[in-house]
């Protein structure tokens, strides 16, 4: 058989898996926004058996023959063998799990994603604690099957973003926290900026069209995709041609849903731009987490709370809630949403303070999966860190360790990837201002679409093909450096709060 038809074959194999994969995320969507309660004892079966499907397929014995055939030929051309070397890894890892335990951790993953819907409305963790110790044991066994070095949080890290490892972490959070401490600090002994209209009646509906009103503009191609509300706003995709966002709407705060959009727009976009032809494929999936958050993050933080933004789009918001917003001045409103000060829910804290919630996150996970920290024991634990960072304390168990949906679905080793994200997109931006000079002026006219294309260009078009550290070194020219997103952070709350 020759290289190209070894190499279709391959790729035949990767795209029935994808099939079984992308089905499985349709009926995960559908659990997250329509599925009623009755139907949830079902799901679970369903997404099991779909689930054990994929896994068996990808560990079959004749696809890894395949892979390391092709991976001796020598006449493939760039992509194609980053394709095969990519494939052949994530075959290694995939072949170490027995199909037993793939159906296991799903089945509960599902029982535990419902305690969390169900703990949320009855506002008690006690609901949750059970099923999450159950998920927490399968995660502390998946580390096992996998196997790490130094630390166990490593191979469920290396699942998110490719490499990273419990001291890699320790020092990025060692470098960054002190100067936003400082920041904080210094906001700290400032007059406190004024955001009480954003807390002011905003209809749901209103804020439901403004929302889709919004995200159109960003270039989100709805024949391509959708929006709808869950009770966690995320992104998932079937595939560049179907993704589908959610978001969540606070009617007594404007900020909760508005910047939800513009986050998850900004995963949709990278998701959209991903090469259609590479469907089922290592290029045609995101780089890592880290650079799929530097794609959301730059497009709520970089963009989406810009002055420059604002001065295009507040008019527009004006004349959609004209008994709210009337009397504002533009730079009223950006102050206001850009407004410092430790608050409890990460997905509405401000740049500043956000990363104090994701290093919390991140100590309690490192600690649950080491086995220094019961899963019992954490609303206590929860609010002695809060309190130690950030000076807040949770009324209740909704704003405090129930607020994220991450661990309900067996995510651990997701949260630090927001803070990654956050580092990456101030350098990505840095990088496109000197590629972009009048980005400011396109910022006060609505012109977003260069933004994407550079975003296409950069970032999107390649997939897996480099990893982290090698995309920001093509983009910026270093490895991953705080500084960029500490000035960031410093030019704008300067001028918001004359420091």
């Amino acid at each position: 058989m020759s290289t190209a038809e070894l190499y279709r074959s391959y790729k035949e194999k990767m795209q029935q898996i994808a099939d079984v994969k992308y089905s499985a995320a349709v009926l995960q969507w559908d659990q997250e926004t329509y599925l009623p309660p009755k139907g949830a004892t079902a799901r679970g079966r369903q997404l099991a058996t779909l689930s054990e499907i994929a896994h068996k397929l990808f560990s079959d014995d004749k696809l890894g023959g395949l892979l390391n055939d092709l991976i001796s030929k020598n006449d493939l051309n760039e992509n194609e063998k980053r394709n095969v070397e990519l494939t052949l890894e994530d075959y290694n890892r995939n072949k170490k799990y027995s199909s037993e335990f793939v159906r296991k951790l799903t089945e509960q993953v599902n029982r535990t994603f419902h305690s969390w819907i169900e703990a949320r409305r009855k506002n008690s963790f006690s609901f949750f604690e059970n099923d999450l110790s159950l998920l927490v044991a399968l995660k502390k066994q998946e580390t096992e099957i996998l196997g790490y070095k130094v630390h166990p949080y490593n191979a469920l890290l290396d699942e998110f973003e490719k490499g990273c490892t419990v001291e890699f972490l320790d020092k990025v959070f060692a470098d960054l926290l002190p100067a936003l401490k400082n920041i904080l600090e210094k906001i700290r002994s400032k007059p406190q900026v004024d955001d009480s209209f954003l807390k002011k009646s905003f209809p749901k509906q209103q804020q439901w069209e403004w929302g889709i009103w919004l995200i159109k503009e960003l270039h989100f191609d709805f024949d391509a995709g959708r929006q709808d509300m869950s009770e966690h706003p995320f992104t998932t995709s079937f595939g560049n041609e179907d993704v589908r966002i959610t978001t969540r709407i606070n009617e007594s705060d404007f900020s909760s849903m508005t910047w939800s959009c513009i986050h998850e727009v900004g995963h949709a976009l990278y998701e959209q731009g991903l090469p259609g032809d590479q469907y089922g494929l290592p290029l045609g999936e995101a780089a890592s987490l880290g650079i799929h958050e530097s794609q959301s993050r730059l497009w709520e933080n970089n963009v989406g709370r810009s002055l420059h933004f604002w001065e295009h789009y507040f008019p527009v918001l004006q004349q959609k809630f004209p008994e709210q917003l009337s009397n504002i001045s533009v730079v009223q409103f950006f102050k206001a949403i850009n407004k410092s000060e430790p608050s409890l829910i990460r997905t509405e804290a401000d740049e500043l303070t956000y990363h104090f919630h994701v290093i919390i996150r991140y100590e309690l996970e490192r600690k649950l999966i080491e086995g220094s920290l019961n899963t019992k024991d954490i609303p206590v634990y929860w609010n002695e860190r809060y309190e130690n960072y950030l000076g807040t304390k949770s009324p209740d168990d909704l704003k405090g360790c129930l607020q994220d949906v991450h661990w309900s679905h067996g995510s651990f080793g997701y949260f630090p990837t927001y803070t990654l994200g956050s580092l990456f997109a101030s350098q990505f931006f840095a990088a496109m201002r000197s590629e972009i000079p009048d980005i400011n002026s396109k910022l006060k006219k609505g012109e977003t679409k260069e933004i994407l294309d550079w975003l296409r260009k950069n970032v999107h078009v390649f997939g897996r093909k480099y990893t982290s550290n090698e995309l920001c070194q093509r983009i910026s020219g270093k490895s991953l450096d705080s500084s960029f997103l500490v000035d960031h952070l410093l030019d704008k709350y300067s001028l918001i709060y004359n420091l």
